[in-house]
């Protein structure tokens, strides 16, 4: 869509990963601009949709993020995979002080591949603040990460760091892959 002579790109931006690993914290401090970290979560039993508009750097363009944050419980999972079969990016998350939540992404990478072929993917591990209990190293996430074809990313809700990464990183890829179809839509015409 065009907003004041700019482009606005829309797309849906699907989260999976293990309960309490922080997706909900992630899309909460992010749709707030770092202002809101609430302190007590419930998990997570449907879906919570966070809109917000990412200006794509070097470019007059946007992209308006449509962040659906559902459950992580199995059960929910699979219920919540029909409302969106086809989000645009994927952001896997894991706790850096969990590493059941981090083997676990290697089970939804496969389960998001498998269901959509080809979509855009990055891994976050949250939870940084709390180094005297990590269990995920750095380099071994980047290890992983990087085997698998996807950019990794630490954050720390929290403490507010770095936390707008992987929504940039996905907004600034989306708008890539967006404007290359645009070209190839524009030759054939």
């Amino acid at each position: 869509i065009e907003r004041e002579g700019k482009w606005c790109i829309l797309f849906a931006l699907r989260w999976m990963g293990d309960p309490a690993v922080g997706k909900t914290a992630l899309a909460q401090i992010f749709r707030s601009d770092g202002a809101q970290f609430q302190k007590n979560y419930t998990l997570t039993t449907g879906v919570d949709l966070v809109v917000k508009t990412v200006p794509v750097p070097d470019t007059a363009d946007s992209v308006e993020l449509f962040i659906l944050d559902s459950a992580g419980k199995e059960l929910f999972s699979e219920m919540l995979d029909k409302l969106w079969e086809s989000p645009s990016v994927l952001c896997l998350v894991y706790d850096v002080t969990n590493e059941q939540s981090f083997t676990n992404c290697s089970k939804w990478l496969e389960k998001a591949r498998s269901q959509i072929p080809g979509i855009t993917l990055c891994a976050g591990g949250n939870k940084t603040d709390l180094a005297g209990r990590r269990a995920v190293e750095s380099a071994q996430a980047r290890a992983w990460a990087l085997s698998q074809g996807l950019e990794c990313f630490e954050t720390s809700v929290k403490e507010m760091i770095n936390y707008e990464a992987p929504f940039h990183s996905l907004a600034k890829q989306f708008h890539h892959l967006y404007q290359e179809k645009l070209e190839v839509f524009q030759a054939l015409v």
